[in-house]
């Protein structure tokens, strides 16, 4: 698959404080132990809705188990109060932001990472024996390349939709973007799936990406560009057969997604606030056989 270059946008959220990995040893610092880790997760958050995605498709809930969080953090810094004990307890004297999403280790009531690429990768590693082979063996560059492109996705949509800077950015951000699901479309003609015939880790990254350009990019962004977007059937029709696939529609919350925006969005609505691209509730209320 060919990767449009995105241009390069300041990061949003910031960097992960916790980046602990679970291994097999003690030279890894965290046993893959069943029910010794705990996630903390917003499904509402974009890396916590991978997270979840991820965690439904390997089966780890008696494994593996998830405490939700509230949609909106309660706390002026963007954290979470629930999460502040867990912070305070890892790092002395910690000052930062309390937020998701987490991987802790009960044993210890400390925090092992923050860092969502870390966790999904971890817990299909250690965990994901006998289950979905979400990172197949010789897929790893595909995988990192689809995750590029999802990144550069949502910076392009952020940058298409801004107040600041010259029109002619805008301008570029929006064609950056269409080339990238235009490449999409190209690709996904005749395929199920992105990178291999079942679902892994490339469909998470892609379908919540996609999830986030409707649910949230495209409130700032004018309704001819929403309907620029929207005019890659093979794309959306994709995003509809995961909805529909109970690992992934189930942790679909539309109403958190709407209120963390507006929480924390300082831009301006625009037209294209008023065209859905996917009915996503409606999908993501049928059953689906796929595997």
């Amino acid at each position: 698959m060919s990767v449009t270059p995105l241009a390069r946008i300041s990061a949003t959220h910031p960097a992960p404080a916790f980046r602990g990995r679970i291994g097999q040893d003690a030279r890894s610092g965290h046993y893959a132990v069943p029910r010794r880790y705990r996630l903390h997760l917003a499904a509402a958050c974009a890396d916590g809705l991978r997270i979840a995605v991820v965690h439904s498709l390997l089966g780890l809930d008696d494994i593996c188990p998830v405490t939700l969080l509230d949609p909106v953090p309660d706390c002026p810094d963007g954290g979470h109060s629930a999460l502040r004990p867990l912070y305070e307890a890892s790092a002395h004297r910690y000052t930062g932001a309390a937020v998701a999403p987490v991987l802790s280790d009960d044993w210890s009531g400390r925090i092992v990472s923050t860092h969502a690429t870390d966790i999904t990768r971890d817990l299909a590693r250690h965990f994901g024996g006998g289950r979905p082979a979400l990172y197949p063996c010789g897929a790893e560059s595909e995988t990192e390349a689809v995750e590029r492109m999802s990144k550069g996705i949502a910076q392009a949509a952020q940058q298409a939709g801004s107040t600041g800077g010259a029109d002619e950015d805008r301008v570029a951000a929006l064609q950056q973007l269409l080339d990238s699901l235009g490449s999409l479309e190209r690709w996904l003609v005749d395929r199920e799936y992105l990178i291999r015939d079942h679902i892994t880790a490339a469909d998470v990254e892609l379908w919540v990406t996609l999830v986030q350009l409707d649910t949230v990019h495209r409130h700032h962004l004018d309704a001819a560009a929403v309907q620029r977007i929207a005019g890659h059937p093979t794309l959306w029709a994709y995003a509809r057969r995961l909805t529909a696939h109970p690992a992934f529609g189930t942790h679909l919350d539309l109403d958190g997604i709407a209120r963390r925006h507006h929480a924390h969005c300082q831009g301006l609505e625009a037209a294209g606030a008023a065209v859905q691209i996917l009915d996503w509730a409606s999908h993501a209320a049928r059953p689906s056989r796929r595997s």
